[in-house]
């Protein structure tokens, strides 16, 4: 890799191959280095961290990381279980610290919300592709095609 001095800009430019962290825009980065990778694990492990009893009636919302207070995870927390998760609040700080191998979370607050959550439905089979896409895949003249789509869709709606 060869460093270009240019003379008509300011900065200088390297030749070669970019990294694909150098390709982001500005934005993307620094939401990625803020929060995305721990806030992502947060949720894709969540059942791990807090157990069955509390993952029915909590979820993870946000996670904050200031200079001056530390870094926040906050839980929304269904109303009447409040209770529950004050009590284990410093188990899932444990539980996240060892977890990711170093302090992620100094604090947790709690949110609550009334109702229930939504369940997904399990015994009902959604198609993979909406109708009004079925009925355009349908439209088309190459048979090969059409048909290797159809079956596509009926790999996905299996699963």
């Amino acid at each position: 890799m060869n460093f270009k001095y240019n003379t008509k800009q300011r900065t200088k430019s390297v030749q070669g191959l970019r990294s694909f962290k150098d390709t982001l825009p500005q934005e993307a980065k620094r939401i990625l280095n803020k929060k995305g990778q721990i806030y992502s694990n947060t949720l894709d492990n969540w059942k791990f961290i807090v157990g069955k009893e509390l993952f029915d009636v909590c979820y993870p919302v946000s996670f904050k990381n200031s200079k001056l207070n530390g870094s926040c995870l906050n839980i929304m927390v269904q109303r009447g279980n409040e209770v529950d998760l004050e009590y284990s609040k410093k188990e899932i700080l444990k539980k996240m610290n060892i977890f990711f191998g170093y302090n992620v979370v100094d604090s947790i607050k709690l949110k609550t919300f009334e109702g229930v959550f939504k369940k997904s439905n399990q015994g009902k089979l959604n198609n993979a592709t909406k109708r009004k896409n079925i009925n355009k895949i349908k439209t088309i003249k190459n048979d090969k095609i059409k048909n290797s789509l159809l079956e596509l869709n009926k790999l996905f709606k299996t699963k």
